[in-house]
């Protein structure tokens, strides 16, 4: 992380602040007290949020872990930018659109309405977010409807290597699995059935021990659940899965352990209390928050080493 001298609520020097530090990405702010840490989640969408830094510890075996679903899971986060393009090219009304390939940690991992706000703000001046959202659904419901029919993009969604091997392992040492994604319930849900479908593992609901999703989507003429402004690198998916759908208390947070590939998610992770082990192949070193990860492994397999 890079040192700055002054963010959006603290400055250096004044009222305590010893130190404050930005990642590549600059969706957070770490401010450093004497007697505590604080971190800054900032917010495209005009909300941001302050909340306390703690110390986190693990202590094997892990009584319960907590899963990453796009990237970690399952690798389908090059499919979901693909959509946001597709919906930025829809927008511009220039099917041709192409992306940047820097645009990739701002466009991945956190909520649908920031990722698209992102892209208004740098392509689309002046666009409007409810007329993107309204292209994204019409997208996303399209895709989904013929990757379920067995049509549609191919390689959409690709369970993570080993990723039957390791989850056996897990149940079979009766660790608690829970699966957490920042997607919503009508995108997340279709990528993990359609992972345990081609390796033959059955209901993913009745295999997890709880699957918490950003909620349903807010459309026009329809109801909507609280996911938009509060997912990854907000901590409360991965607190409402440990607390809530695991029973853990947070005394006992240090026999829990939360797996991510991606720069919100390893935030998240932390800001909910957990140590975090960080897999390869997602924008953790892209976006510089790599010294927030308590562990680092390149595949599934290497974190049973970790925590049983």
């Amino acid at each position: 992380m890079q040192r700055i001298n002054k963010s959006e609520f603290f400055e250096t020097g004044k009222d305590g602040v010893k130190a404050i530090f930005t990642p590549n990405d600059k969706k957070i702010d770490v401010i450093e007290f004497e007697d505590k840490t604080l971190c800054c989640v900032k917010s495209g969408l005009g909300y941001p949020a302050i909340y306390p830094l703690r110390e986190t510890r693990f202590e094997p075996k892990a009584e319960a872990i907590l899963m990453d679903l796009d990237g970690t899971s399952v690798h389908s986060e090059q499919f979901w930018m693909w959509v946001i393009e597709q919906t930025t090219a829809r927008l511009l009304g220039k099917s041709d659109f192409r992306r940047e390939a820097e645009d990739e940690p701002f466009i991945s991992g956190h909520s649908v309405s920031e990722h698209l706000q992102y892209m208004i703000d740098k392509y689309v001046p002046g666009g409007a977010l409810a007329e993107a959202r309204d292209h994204y659904f019409d997208i996303v419901n399209y895709e989904m409807a013929e990757i379920m029919k067995g049509r549609g993009k191919q390689d959409a969604f690709t369970p993570s290597p080993h990723l039957k091997e390791f989850l056996l392992t897990l149940k079979k040492e009766g660790v608690k699995i829970g699966l957490v994604t920042s997607g919503l319930y009508e995108k997340a849900m279709p990528e993990i059935v359609s992972a345990f479908r081609q390796l033959d593992m059955g209901d993913p609901v009745d295999f997890y021990d709880c699957i918490i999703t950003a909620g349903q989507a807010l459309r026009r003429g329809q109801t909507g659940t609280l996911g938009e402004l509060e997912p990854k690198p907000h901590p409360w998916l991965y607190a409402e899965t440990a607390r809530v759908g695991l029973n853990m208390p947070f005394e006992r947070r240090h026999k829990v352990i939360g797996v991510e590939d991606s720069s919100a998610g390893v935030v998240s992770i932390k800001l909910a209390g957990f140590s975090c082990i960080g897999v390869s192949g997602g924008n953790i070193a892209q976006a510089g928050v790599g010294e927030m990860c308590d562990y680092h492994v390149n595949g599934l397999m290497e974190i049973l080493d970790i925590i049983l």
